[in-house]
Order: structure tokens, then sequence, then C-alpha cells
């Protein structure tokens, strides 16, 4: 049992999917504080019958707090994350912060779970897109080495945020009344349209969001050989990422034998259903823990046999965000 867990942006997106996940999962802990920017301290917070005050997040936030659950941005999280450490609190961080540094482990629980016995006070989590993917990924790999990886994702508003959220609704409204749509959030308008994703572009072409998903995959597979090419689209959806994925086995590969595998898989659900035609939709995998999976066939362009295409939905904010975090806190 945790004596205290803190949960840092706990009045963002993520922080209340991380306490409504404390207690669906009755993760065991004798107390619980939530903090945030000096603006919110001072709200209430429902929880388990009781409120719960925010406080603000300063250095001293950390005394007595053995689980900090971090989702507050980058910026927060360097300054914060190693003052949490350094008071004894292991810290399971949901910004891009500590991804890549060496000497913190990068974990999905379905995936690399032995890597948490190298923590040095801090977890990352990996990038949400980057966990849709390699949940279903991570166990074909397992049986046939993945050689290349192909994805486009569809990658929905809540990855920017309640307040990129709130935008979707807001031009949404606009939109249909036949108003003028401001964008703010956005470098567009999100509503009725999709765009290449809004970070930042690097000297290769790729953006920030496409690297994250070739170099964290590459740390949790302890696979620096394989091969990963991403390109990352937002869509107007409100909490769902979906990804189209192209893989390239070293060996040839039925979907027969690749259904039978995810079957088995921890975390996935199987949503292959041809006549009808029901496959992953965001809108099913929207409050779902599970990463859905479908349109599993052969890629035709690969005569060897060595080549799968299949289609997946994940939610972003749980499995994507909060609930892979607080499957790290379990396996602590």
């Amino acid at each position: 049992m945790f004596k205290c867990v803190a949960i840092v942006g706990a009045t963002g997106a993520v922080g209340q999917e991380f306490l409504s996940l404390i207690d669906k999962r009755n993760l065991q802990t004798e107390s619980i504080k939530l903090l945030a920017s000096a603006r919110s301290a001072g709200k209430k917070v429902a929880f388990n019958g009781r409120d719960l005050t925010v406080e603000e997040l300063t250095p001293d936030s950390f005394n007595g707090v053995d689980l900090a659950l971090f989702s507050a941005g980058g910026s927060i999280s360097k300054e914060y994350a190693p003052i949490a450490a350094n008071a004894g609190c292991v810290v399971v961080d949901n910004s891009s912060a500590f991804r890549m540094d060496p000497a913190t482990p990068l974990v999905v629980p379905e995936v690399n779970p032995e890597d948490v016995r190298n923590h040095k006070g801090i977890i990352a989590n990996p990038n949400c897109s980057t966990i849709i993917m390699v949940v279903p990924v991570w166990p074909l790999h397992q049986v046939n080495p993945i050689k290349r990886i192909v994805v486009s994702t569809y990658q929905a508003a809540s990855g920017a945020g309640q307040a990129a959220m709130l935008e979707l609704e807001q031009e949404t409204r606009d939109v249909l009344a036949g108003k003028q749509v401001t964008p703010n959030i956005f470098p567009y308008q999100y509503a009725f349209n999709l765009f290449s994703h809004n970070s930042d572009v690097g000297d290769n072409g790729y953006n920030t969001e496409e690297m994250k998903m070739v170099n964290e995959t590459r740390k949790m597979f302890h696979c620096e050989g394989i091969q990963v090419t991403a390109t990352c689209v937002r869509v107007p959806v409100m909490r769902a990422h979906s990804e189209a994925i192209n893989l390239q086995f070293t060996n040839p590969i039925t979907p027969d034998e690749v259904r039978d595998v995810l079957s088995k898989a921890p975390g996935v659900r199987i949503v292959d259903q041809r006549s009808p035609q029901h496959y992953p939709m965001p809108i099913d995998a929207s409050g779902k823990d599970d990463v859905l999976v479908g349109r599993i066939r052969q890629d035709i362009s690969q005569p060897d046999g060595c080549g799968i295409d299949m289609f997946v939905s994940g939610d972003q904010l749980l499995k994507g965000a909060a609930l892979n975090a607080v499957q790290i806190a379990e396996l602590l």
C-alpha cells in the first residue's frame, strides 16, 4: 500500500482520469494529494464520497508522498519530478521530459514490465500513439520478429488536453450554426477537418510526434534494428486515437495466426467482423481499457507472405495515458 499518492496536474483531463482509475482499480493508498497551478489551488474535487482540495504545486509538495503521477507538461516535469524523486517519491511521468533518458525506464506493462525495476525515482509513460500501437504489435513481435512498421495515426483532440476538446466542441457548434470559426489551440479549424499533427517538424521532415513513435518503440522493444516510419494526423474525434498499421515480419505469417496471438494478448480485444462490417472505431474504444484491433489481413504488396495490415483504436486518455501510468503504479 502507498502512504500517499500525489496527482500533479490534477485538474487536467488526464489528472481527472488518474483519480477515477485510483478509485475504479482500488489502488491501495492511505491518502491522495491533488496538486496543480496556483490558479487551481483551492478547488474542490469529488472523490469516493468526499471532497479533496487542490493544493498549489511547490517544491515542498512531496514531503510524505511515496508515489506521484505527473501529467502537467514537460516543463513542469523537468522542474518538479527530480525534486519529488529526491524526496523519496517514485514518479510516473506522463510527459516527454524523460522518455528518451537512458537512465529512465520507459514502460508499457504489457510490453516491458521488468524495466520498472531499473528506475532511479522516475519512470516515463510513453507517448499515447506509441502505447496504442505497441500493445498489439509487441505480442506479434515476440512470436515472429518484426522488421518494419509503417503506421498512420488518426489522433483525437484529447491528446492536446481538455482545452483542445472544448475547442472541438465549440468549433462544431459554430460551423453548424454558420458562424466564423476562430482556432485557438490548433493552427487550423479542427471541426470537420483534419491536418498533420501540429508538433514541430525536424530537418528529416518528420514531426516530433512521429519521431516519438520511432524512438520510443525501439527503446521499449530493446531493438534498435526495428524500422519504424510514422505519419501522424489530427482528426476531429474527441478522445480515442486510431492507427493504420502495416507490419513486415521476418517469417511468413497468416491473418489467422495473427488473430490467434492477439486473442490471447493482454490489453487487446479483436473487433474484426467482415459481415456485417464491424471494425475498430473511436466511438467504441472511448472509455474502454483495451486496444481494439481489426481489419487484420495479408499485405498483398508483400508476396513472400511476411506482411500484415491491421487497424486499431484505443482511448487516448486511458490506455494512452492515465491507465498505463496507473498500471505502472500497480507494478510498483
